[in-house]
């Protein structure tokens, strides 16, 4: 048996990953591997002072190389091998290394859709390229900016606290609308805190500074309840936890909301046949670039495009039909007034008899922050809607579903989400989905409400 094997097996206790393999050197690494890590640490930060060090110095600084204080000899860390060696290499201290990642097909006769893993030959099989090969497969599944985030963490968190000396491997697995993330060990502290996040105890502490620097992932003890937080708005069920014993396995199954099955099918082409991409930035997590500026950010800012819908209380939108979200817009109702910037609120309930009042009723202020909350949120949700002016219809109508889920929705407010015109969503998407009973209307004896809201059935 190989005497690191040994080693890291009579030191339990020990940050496993910082072991030194003093007879693994330089020589034994992908150097595609370390070079693609360098050149995003340089891109995540362009004027740090190890960007100008030599591979061995820079490699020691973020723990992936290590030197026995008490003697001259130096070599690999147990992290570093994982992180930028090669499986064959890998598997000669970890016998029990194997990395997997599997798409389930339609039927059990069918096997597996994609499968590859860290002993096909096919690429270096370490866990950094693993990490950026499985997001790419994860991403494509989703649509939502927080179901990839969420996909993510979970990705770089069984990497991070896995047990590489225990038998089992890390496999990812793509079913149906889940995504079920399995690496060996167990969790230090009890799940309950450590959905809290409030304490870590890393067993991979250089893996995880490795990542860290790079920005794949934040502060230790913050990951499990980073996805907690993300579950409401990309989940369509809750995470689900569990951690098994011989073999010690901790098993996350996550279902984010997908592009269904169905829906791949008919996606709509181009006219030379081929599918339509989403642009770049869209699908590059990394690209860190707005395309279309369809929400202002800054408080005070004016926004004079008629479709767009304001977030901020301060905005003010020029445009006469625009609709504006914020707590001090103008209203149209028969109980406000216009004339005023500071309008004049003269329903007898209101508190707001002065111009520049301040309102006491903490429940009212309140409702306004979860109206704000929600209408952040419905802005985020139709960005899809917004970016492709020529979308699946199957595609739109289950955005149209997930919309009226969050509140009842008027035909203008829909309108102004999607970008589409009234008559287009009426005649194309809303009836369809009134027959079908996947909507109802708000007021349903009275079509013609002035008020009428379209609302998810199911509500």
């Amino acid at each position: 048996m190989n005497k690191y094997t040994n080693s890291f097996h009579e030191r339990p206790h020990a940050l496993a990953d910082s072991l030194i393999l003093e007879h693994y050197s330089l020589s034994e690494l992908n150097f595609e591997t370390v070079s693609h890590y360098r050149e995003r640490f340089a891109r995540v930060k362009p004027g740090h002072p190890w960007n100008g060090l030599e591979t061995k110095e820079f490699l020691y600084k973020i723990g992936a190389w290590g030197k026995l204080r008490d003697s001259s000899k130096e070599g690999l860390t147990l992290a570093g091998l994982l992180m930028f060696s090669e499986e064959r290499i890998i598997t000669e201290v970890l016998p029990q290394y194997f990395l997997e990642y599997r798409e389930h097909a339609d039927s059990e006769a069918a096997g597996w859709m994609k499968r590859f893993t860290s002993q096909d030959g096919t690429w270096s099989g370490n866990i950094y390229d693993f990490y950026f090969r499985v997001l790419a497969e994860l991403e494509r599944h989703v649509w939502a900016n927080e179901g990839r985030a969420l996909l993510g963490e979970a990705l770089v968190n069984a990497l991070v606290h896995a047990d590489y000396g225990e038998e089992g491997g890390i496999t990812v697995e793509k079913e149906d609308s889940s995504f079920r993330f399995a690496n060996p060990g167990r969790f230090r502290i009890p799940i309950e805190a450590a959905m809290a996040g409030h304490t870590s105890n890393l067993r991979n502490p250089n893996i995880f500074k490795m990542f860290l620097l790079i920005d794949v992932c934040k502060r230790a003890g913050s990951g499990l309840k980073r996805m907690r937080d993300m579950q409401e708005q990309a989940l369509v069920c809750p995470v689900d936890i569990s951690q098994q014993t011989n073999p010690d396995r901790t098993i996350v199954v996550l279902c984010p909301l997908l592009f269904p099955a169905e829906i791949s099918a008919t996606m709509e082409t181009e006219p030379d046949g081929q599918m339509e991409q989403l642009e770049p930035e869209w699908l590059d997590p990394d690209s860190g670039q707005e395309t279309e500026s369809f929400v202002t950010n800054e408080p005070n800012s004016v926004n004079t495009n008629k479709n767009s819908v304001n977030k901020k209380p301060n905005y003010r939108n020029k445009d006469k039909n625009s609709v504006n979200s914020g707590s001090n817009s103008v209203k149209k109702g028969p109980n406000s007034v216009n004339e005023l910037s500071n309008f004049v609120n003269k329903n007898s309930e209101s508190v707001n008899n002065l111009s520049n009042s301040v309102n006491n009723d903490i429940r009212m202020h309140d409702s306004n922050e979860k109206e704000e909350i929600i209408e952040e949120r419905l802005w985020k949700m139709a960005e899809l809607a917004r970016r492709k002016k020529r979308l699946a219809p199957a595609v739109m109508e289950q955005l149209i579903v997930r919309l009226c889920r969050e509140r009842p929705l008027r035909l203008k407010e829909l309108a102004e989400l999607l970008e589409r015109t009234p008559d287009g969503l009426r005649n194309n998407y809303l009836g369809k989905l009134l027959e079908e009973g996947k909507i109802r209307l708000k007021y349903p004896d009275q079509p013609n409400h002035p008020r009428q809201a379209y609302m998810a059935a199911d509500e």
